[in-house]
């Protein structure tokens, strides 16, 4: 857990100050806030946003914040998704007050609610079938129709409500609506369902209940019962305030919470809906939820995102009411800085091209092994050792039979230096039927070891891992999982799949100090960007690492 002292406050925004001005008028003493998902998915980055947010808040104003599960809909939840949400808001670096919620755990007092309102006329048992409903209330540019069952008594109205507790009505030939005003400029407020019918296990109430509470009428009474200061929602949920305070206004509860919307976070090349995110599950598409290409927060944790780079990326593009969406680079920028801070160095070949440096071993040529820093900027992190023998690999892609002054890597009759080692030079290189290189030969300069030599002034410095003891494992190497940074109004999100959003490098070379990477672990591969060890092939005993960003940005591709 991130202790708060190392956090940085969230910076002023449009609900600090209403938390302000709350505080100074006396409306409350206190600020309680809660994150609500519902638990039918992974979470993403645009809840990430939300957690930030919200228990940011009750850190920075010395309040407490609830992680309440919105459990209404068993049809659709998992205890899997419990469990992952619980993860993630730990990852991220922050726990909440205890215990954890669930809006299953309000069930008879919602139930109660309800009963209050159809006694105060104010609710009523509609037989109208779901498309019916839709048809009678009518449109944005008409009025609704008041249903044929929306005069019946209090008295019939309880004795059908509880008739549909006791499982006598089948699935949408019933439900509960609340009794507003079906010509309502707002939809939301005309007559909205607040109990529908569902014969589905729950996970914690088992079959106990065979109607469940809509969300609009289960948050608002749930956010009172824990006595919820500063409601925080997205814009989507703006019109549904009246339908949340009319709840409230209408039934004897004490507390009154209030709802604030702001932003969601739409990014770049991402998608935050989960049913199409669990499409992309469900047709194998991706790799589970916690595919490195997608951007839920697993996705991001097994890709070898930090929770630091995250909270940073939150706190920087802030809280509006104005929609927007951020580039992809933003999130990447925070997530490099961390890095290079944070991530210890490693050599790493992708393409690998042996070099045989034909004079190892004689005179001035001797050194096997040689102690290099883990971060050329914090000695705190230790060393390691990296060897070198006659055979090494370099990437393909720094070697040149012939090439112009620019090119400072190496090239047939050039020198350049072996990173932490030896100047070589190339003599000669051999080639396959194809007319491939496939081998090169070398000669190092003698006593060139870490060390300037007279008359020997490489222009560049390329990686290299020794052929002898080197690891061989797979790198996954990513691109954007869609081919527009808009996918989510594509008029099918699937025809922008990107086909080649992964690729996979099934013998890449790396040193072997690699060998005691541990799952998550970031590595800056030198000269090639960062990296982290699979987690899942990790628990299955391989050693896999992901690619988690450049270097630097490609403006190029971004573009």
């Amino acid at each position: 857990m991130v202790a708060a002292e190392e956090q940085e406050r969230i910076p002023r925004n449009f609900i600090t100050d209403i938390i302000d001005n709350d505080l100074k008028n006396g409306r409350t003493d206190h600020v309680a806030t809660r994150f609500p998902p519902e638990p039918n998915g992974y979470l993403h980055i645009g809840h990430a946003k939300s957690i930030c947010l919200n228990f940011g808040l009750a850190r920075d104003y010395g309040g407490t914040c609830n992680l309440r599960f919105d459990d209404t809909n068993p049809v659709k939840e998992d205890m899997e998704y419990i469990k992952s949400i619980e993860r993630d808001v730990r990852w991220l670096g922050f726990n909440w007050q205890d215990p954890i919620r669930h809006s299953s755990d309000y069930f008879d007092r919602l139930y109660g609610y309800a009963l209050e309102l159809i006694d105060k006329g104010l609710a009523y048992v509609d037989e109208l079938s779901p498309d019916e409903i839709r048809e009678y209330r009518g449109t944005l540019k008409e009025p609704g129709r008041n249903s044929p069952y929306r005069d019946r008594s209090p008295q019939e109205n309880r004795e059908l409500f509880e008739k549909m507790r006791r499982g006598e009505f089948a699935e949408g030939t019933a439900c509960l609506r609340a009794k507003i005003d079906m010509a309502s400029p707002f939809i939301c407020m005309r007559d909205p369902v607040i109990y529908r019918v569902r014969f589905a296990q729950h996970a914690l109430t088992g079959d106990k209940w065979c109607i469940y509470p809509m969300y609009d009428f289960t948050h608002c009474i749930s956010d009172a019962i824990e006595g919820i200061t500063h409601s925080i929602c997205t814009l989507e949920f703006q019109d549904n305030r009246r339908l949340y305070d009319w709840v409230l206004d209408h039934i004897s509860i004490e507390a009154r919470p209030h709802q604030y919307e702001m932003s969601r976070l739409n990014l770049e090349y991402s998608l935050t809906s989960k049913r199409k995110l669990n499409l992309l599950v469900e047709k194998g598409i991706v790799d589970g939820w916690d595919d490195p290409r997608l951007t839920t927060i697993s996705g991001l944790r097994r890709r070898g995102y930090t929770p630091a780079s995250i909270r940073e990326f939150c706190r920087r593009i802030g809280v509006t009411k104005q929609e927007n969406t951020v580039e992809m680079s933003a999130l990447e920028s925070c997530l490099r800085e961390d890095l290079n801070a944070h991530a210890p160095r490693a050599m790493a070949v992708l393409h690998p091209l042996k070099v045989v440096i034909d004079n190892f071993g004689s005179e001035g040529v001797t050194a096997t092994e040689f102690t290099v820093p883990n971060h050329p900027e914090h000695p705190e992190m230790g060393s390691r050792i990296v060897t070198i023998s006659k055979e090494i690999y370099i990437d393909a892609a720094d070697f040149r039979e012939e090439a112009n002054k620019q090119y400072k890597r190496l090239k047939l009759g050039a020198e350049v230096r072996l990173r932490h080692s030896y100047i070589i030079k190339a003599v000669s290189c051999d080639k396959d039927e194809n007319g491939n290189v496939v081998l090169v030969h070398a000669e190092a300069v003698p006593n060139s070891a870490g060390a300037n030599v007279e008359n020997h002034k490489p222009k560049g410095v390329i990686h290299f891992v020794n052929a002898q003891d080197c690891l061989r494992a797979t790198v996954n190497l990513y691109a954007p999982l869609f081919t527009d940074p808009n996918p989510g109004a594509a008029e099918d999100f699937m025809a922008v799949v990107n086909p080649e959003s992964k690729t996979v490098l099934a013998d890449a070379a790396l040193e072997k100090s690699l060998a005691d990477a541990k799952p998550g672990q970031a590595y800056q591969f030198e000269r090639e960007g960062y990296f982290c060890a699979d987690s899942k092939a990790f628990a299955a005993g391989k050693l896999e690492f992901n690619l988690t960003v450049a270097l630097r940005e490609n403006k190029k591709a971004a573009a």
